[in-house]
């Protein structure tokens, strides 16, 4: 005997998972957005805090550029005193943390002073890799390159001139790449423990600042963000960092040196956080979930049991008893008491729904005409009835005239009209379909092939004569042909010399009717 669940335990089954299902949506939709709010939160705080150490990179370099500025005016007085060029030198040094070391470089590329004075390059002569600054001639921030005591550097310089403006030289303020630096202190005071570093690209992408000093000189490719910042432009972005790990980058732009710096914290670390507080969540819901299955138990027994005696009454209907033992079921809601009617009202309304998708699917939308689909069902009910029928193929002529002239509105407009028209003409066994674009067939059941001729040119005159709004007078063009159930054609070769007709009336000169012989 096939076993069937009561009711009562279908109901609670039902309840429970729905409830389950339900706190489940929850908690991912509730995860789904967390994890998003987390995502946009992290991205747009790395892209402010990349925004504000760039503002603080370009206000040290701008801060320097006046030091240098103001030194460089000082040496241009008297540039061969070199009493003066040490003394200026070791002030500019002394006076702020902002250089590793501070050097003058005369008109021919000599390097006259160092301090402090680590490695004797004093005298020696700038290689050509490290003359940016020197061919420049202008106050600039240059490009990394390894300086003649071997340091990886980068040097802000500024350049001296007379009151007349010769070239003396210049003056710079350098940064050793690979030892502690002004960008350790201004941008190594990252305020997060959670995987996020921040590094510094050059204009060429090279890495000129990284928490891990081992990478600093590399040259860094395919990163979307790095080439975004160093082009001007700053936000933030989801991005895959050289060693394949997912980052939430912030960046920004340094102005005054054409530099990028990029803020970034790992996805995985951003996430944990996320799967931690939704766990939290999960453990403090399950005394809440459990209150909900016991209100749902005894909830059950009180709404299911009317319904259960009447499924009880249901099954014993052939009884003498039975109206009176259903009456006397106490119908406590509203839904017991309705539950016929109202079953019957949604089969009602079912069924018409299904009626109206069934004429969806069958007719054209814009003419409301049979469509392809209804055509190839009544040709087969025909086909096995061995109903024979006229065929008529229409064609509107010079139908894309129209839609040029006047717009596709206005297209479909005479289509419309046109679908009026052959109703309006048709006898009441005809049925019109819409083949596709502006082709139409009419059906003729019973209907000799001349019978259809005649219908056919009437319908014809009749379309010649109406005028459409806007698109004034139309022509058709008309094949005809027939099918005889007794016959050894199939309907399809039936269909083929309508339109071959159809075709032969376009090439006559279209606006007229062909019988396919």
């Amino acid at each position: 005997m096939l076993f069937r669940l009561d009711l009562q335990r279908l109901f609670l089954l039902l309840t429970i998972a729905a409830v389950l299902l339900t706190f489940a949506n929850s908690y991912y939709v509730t995860y789904q957005v967390q994890k998003q709010l987390l995502i946009d939160s992290t991205l747009e705080a790395n892209r402010v805090y990349a925004a504000k150490l760039a503002e603080t990179t370009n206000n040290f370099l701008q801060n320097a550029q006046k030091q240098l500025a103001y030194s460089a005016n000082i040496l241009s007085t008297d540039f061969d005193n070199e009493a003066l060029l040490e003394s200026e030198a070791k002030r500019l040094y002394q006076q702020s943390s902002f250089f590793n070391s501070v050097s003058i470089i005369n008109s021919k590329a000599i390097i006259t002073t160092v301090f402090p004075l680590t490695v004797p390059v004093k005298g020696l002569l700038l290689p050509t890799e490290a003359r940016q600054s020197f061919n420049s001639r202008k106050p600039i921030v240059a490009d990394p390159f390894l300086s003649p005591s071997g340091s990886y550097l980068v040097s802000i310089s500024h350049p001296i001139y007379t009151k007349n403006r010769e070239y003396l030289g210049y003056i710079a303020g350098t940064i050793y790449l690979h030892q502690n630096n002004v960008f350790f202190n201004l941008l190594g005071q990252h305020p997060y423990s959670d995987g996020s570093y921040i590094y510094v690209v050059d204009r060429h992408k090279e890495i000129i600042y990284h928490l891990h000093k081992n990478r600093i000189g590399d040259h860094v490719q395919n990163n979307p963000v790095l080439d975004a910042s160093i082009n001007g432009q700053s936000g933030s972005a989801r991005v895959v960092n050289s060693l394949g790990i997912s980052m939430l980058a912030g960046y920004a732009h340094i102005e005054r040196a054409g530099w990028g710096v990029v803020t970034q914290r790992p996805f995985d670390s951003a996430m944990a956080e996320l799967d931690v507080q939704l766990t939290e969540v999960i453990w403090k819901s399950l005394p809440v979930l459990l209150l909900t299955f016991i209100a749902i138990w005894i909830a059950n027994r009180f709404i299911t049991a009317p319904l259960q005696a009447l499924a009880h009454q249901a099954s014993n209907m052939h009884d003498k008893e039975a109206e009176h033992n259903i009456l006397s079921i106490k119908s406590w809601y509203f839904e017991v008491y309705e539950l016929k009617r109202a079953i019957l009202s949604g089969l009602a309304s079912l069924n018409q729904k299904i009626n109206q998708l069934n004429i969806d699917t069958n007719t054209d939308p814009l003419t409301g005409l049979y469509n392809r689909r209804s055509l190839d069902q009544i040709l087969e009910q025909w086909r096995e009835m061995k109903q024979s029928f006229a065929v008529i193929a229409l064609d509107i002529d010079h139908f894309k005239v129209v839609n040029d002239l006047f717009g596709h509105d206005v297209g479909d407009e005479v289509l419309k009209q046109l679908s009026w028209l052959m109703k309006e003409t048709g006898d009441k066994n005809a049925i019109i379909f819409r083949n596709g674009g502006e082709e139409f067939l009419i059906l003729l059941p019973s209907t000799k092939q001349s019978v259809a001729h005649l219908f056919a040119e009437k319908l014809r005159v009749k379309i010649a004569q109406y005028e459409i709004p806007i698109a004034g007078n139309i022509t058709v063009s008309l094949g005809i042909s027939y099918w005889d159930s007794n016959s050894n054609d199939t309907i399809k070769i039936t269909l083929k010399k309508a339109d071959i007709a159809l075709y032969q009336a376009k090439r006559q000169g279209r606006n007229c009717s062909i019988v396919h012989s």
